[in-house]
């Protein structure tokens, strides 16, 4: 082959290879090109890139999320004043860094104000001055801000503003939802308190945590996108607030229980301390408390008892037990009060009985055996009606058996029930334990005529989204141990307790109304688990007692543990401190709202405002003006209702709503007051008002709180 034909051939293969590679590359363009429409068709059908979902993360990227944070629920008293309520609190903390600032503008504490902050702080939080001042001036000059610890923290709104008040840069506050509890120590044990761990609030004792689910409620959300907002309200959630929780609990007689009792833990200094005010007719527990106690809203004291006395402890009456083994022997037809026996000691089996006067009075009537509370009495009830039957009636009367109170844990009580010595015992008082509760319920067969009631403290709870009310509590028969009979001659034999010129419970006696009562001084078993503490106040002293004592409207139940002192007073004045005030007030209070004359509320809508004001003042009422205007539009008390002279009638005016001089309203007319103005509220303390954070005729508005404090002054 010449050169000539070989050059030929070369460039034709050259362009043989050049169209082939050619194809290739169009090839591979072509499936790449596939590939991409293959994708493209993927993602536009699916929405999905590696797992990821574009409408979803679009969405995202144009949508908003806001928790919504249900309000927790509102414990209230019987008359409808909160107890416990959800609040906003504030914790402390002060800017010191100078970068803090915009322009000439400050927002951090200059150093020449640091000695008055501290002073300020200082004086509303608890720390001393000089802490304070050191806390302003830390070693490290390039920290931001400084806090104050607990100190610091759970600040009420009225503090932070006496705070604010100096007007000094840098001091701050952050908001966080809380709990108010804004009487102290109230029923605490029963209210019980609450903690919040990463802003959630949860019970933690009592109230608070039986019925924390019910009392938070359910959060919500809310979405809000900018693209498809249809669609994001859909996703949304309404927050649904907790029930409100009601109890039987009167808030004055509460106040004075607790006034009482801290008297009387310092006066004594008992190790441990229950009262217990019940309605004799109906089992509603209107005041209850116990010592050691605790400040909800403080917590101080928190740490020196966490049982519930009332329902978790159980111990032996004493001679309170006396009542239902006298009871017991009269229903049973094993009672003579006329008949004699020797008092003073009984002996059974290798063991004796002794009365607390050991020489005893020689040959007593039974009568006289509970009057002057005999133990050798009692043991001789027992053995006349025999140890089946006297456990029957122990049984009957609710012993042994937990009370439906509702309140979470109790203890169901214990016996020593073998022998014949314990037999006995048990009939005043020793060898049996019993919780303070069930003693309630056992009275109740006393007080009512031989039906016996389950005690209560829970009214009902409301759901505020529903309206719907669900029963608690209410009167519930437990049995009828007694006949009705055998019940007023235990009464009479209690007021002979109080009037015998041997009785027990003479510093029990009233001038206003006859009370009965049985009073009770319970040996304390020793650690060891034999025998009994030694010494005149290693007992638990108490008293049971009703009032009036011909009808009760009510039952009271005060107990003491081994007080420190008498105080020179002795044991039945020691209790009589308590006992004797709290029953009279709440004797004085029933009578006053059965016999304070009512008036027919006038309809004044319409009227003139002088002529309204006339109208209802001429009926021997209280009235308050809201607002300048010159007619009234609308009246607290509807036309007709039966008020009580000197209630009181808020009147509403057609021109601006201003504020009243609220100095000696009651907490339910400032409640009512709320209401009407759509206010939020907030008290501190009980009874009747003698400050408020807003001054009378300003003109109200409803993102106003109003801040009230009360005392019983």
């Amino acid at each position: 082959m010449n050169k000539k034909m070989k050059r030929t051939v070369e460039i034709e293969q050259t362009k043989t290879q050049k169209v082939s590679v050619g194809i290739v590359l169009l090839l591979c363009v072509l499936v790449v090109f596939l590939i991409f429409i293959c994708r493209f068709f993927y993602i536009a059908t699916t929405h999905k890139v590696n797992r990821h979902n574009l409408t979803t993360e679009t969405r995202q990227l144009y949508t908003s999320k806001e928790n919504l944070q249900a309000k927790r629920g509102t414990i209230y008293d019987a008359n409808g004043n909160p107890i416990a309520q959800a609040t906003t609190t504030y914790s402390l903390y002060v800017v010191l860094s100078h970068k803090a600032k915009e322009g000439n503008k400050i927002f951090y504490l200059p150093q020449s104000k640091k000695k008055e902050a501290a002073k300020v702080i200082s004086r509303y939080i608890d720390l001393p001055y000089k802490r304070v001042y050191k806390l302003l001036n830390p070693k490290n000059k390039n920290i931001y801000q400084v806090e104050f610890g607990n100190a610091g923290k759970n600040l009420t709104q009225k503090t932070k503003k006496k705070i604010e008040a100096a007007g000094l840069t840098g001091i701050s506050f952050d908001a966080q939802q809380s709990r108010l509890y804004p009487n102290g120590i109230f029923a605490s044990h029963m209210i019980g308190y609450t903690t919040t761990i990463d802003e959630t609030i949860t019970g933690a004792m009592g109230i608070e945590k039986i019925f924390d689910k019910e009392l938070s409620g359910t959060n919500g959300v809310k979405f809000s996108n900018s693209v498809n907002d249809k669609q994001a309200k859909n996703k949304s959630k309404v927050a649904q607030d907790g029930s409100d929780v009601y109890t039987t609990l009167d808030t004055q007689l509460q106040t004075s229980l607790e006034n009482l009792m801290t008297k009387a833990q310092k006066k004594y200094q008992p190790k441990q301390m229950v009262v217990i005010l019940m309605e004799a007719k109906t089992g509603k527990i209107v005041a209850v408390s116990q010592r050691p106690s605790f400040n909800a809203q403080t917590k101080v004291g928190l740490s020196e008892m966490w049982r519930n006395l009332i329902l978790n402890d159980t111990y032996e009456p004493g001679s309170v037990m006396k009542i239902f083994t006298t009871a017991a022997a009269i229903n049973s037809g094993n009672y003579n009060g006329n008949a004699y026996y020797n008092s003073g000691t009984l002996q059974i089996g290798n063991s004796r009985v002794y009365d607390w006067n050991r020489v005893g009075w020689g040959a007593i009537t039974y009568d006289q055996a509970f009057i002057r509370s005999s133990n050798v009495g009692m043991a001789m009830l027992e053995k006349a009606m025999g140890k089946s039957l006297w456990l029957k009636y122990i049984k009957k009367f609710g012993f042994l058996k937990q009370t439906d109170f509702k309140m979470g844990t109790q203890s169901s009580g214990s016996i020593a029930y073998k022998y014949g010595f314990d037999q006995a015992s048990t009939s005043y008082g020793q060898g049996i334990n019993v919780t303070p509760i069930q003693i309630m319920r056992a009275l109740t067969a006393i007080s009512n005529n031989g039906v016996e009631l389950e005690p209560y403290m829970l009214e009902k709870m409301v759901n505020p989204n529903t309206k719907k009310v669900t029963q608690i509590g209410k009167k519930t028969i437990y049995g009828r141990p007694i006949t009705k009979t055998t019940a007023k001659e235990v009464r009479n034999l209690m007021a002979q307790v109080v009037t015998d010129k041997n009785g027990t419970g003479q510093a029990y006696a009233s001038e206003d109304f006859q009370v009965g009562v049985k009073t009770g001084t319970a040996q304390i078993p020793a650690s060891s688990g034999t025998g009994y503490l030694s010494g005149d106040l290693n007992y638990v002293f108490s008293v049971a007692g009703m009032a009036p004592i011909d009808n009760p409207r009510y039952v009271l139940y005060v107990a003491m543990k081994q007080p420190q002192t008498f105080a020179g007073k002795g044991a039945t004045n020691m209790l009589a401190s308590i006992f004797n005030p709290l029953m009279s007030q709440a004797i004085g209070k029933t009578k006053t709202i059965n016999q304070e004359a009512t008036v027919a509320v006038k309809d004044v809508r319409g009227l003139n405002t002088s002529q309204a004001q006339k109208a209802l003042t001429t009926q021997g009422l209280t009235v308050s003006v809201v607002g300048q205007g010159r007619h009234i539009v609308s009246q607290s008390v509807a036309a007709e209702t039966k008020l009580i002279k000197n209630g009181r009638v808020i009147l509403v005016t057609n021109g601006p709503k201003t504020m009243p001089d609220l100095k000696g309203w009651s907490r339910k007319d400032v409640a009512t007051l709320a209401k009407i103005l759509k206010l939020k509220v907030t008290y501190y303390g009980s009874g009747y008002v003698n400050e408020q954070n807003i001054s009378e005729g300003t003109e109200i508005n409803s993102k106003d709180e109003l801040i009230v404090n009360l005392n019983n002054d």
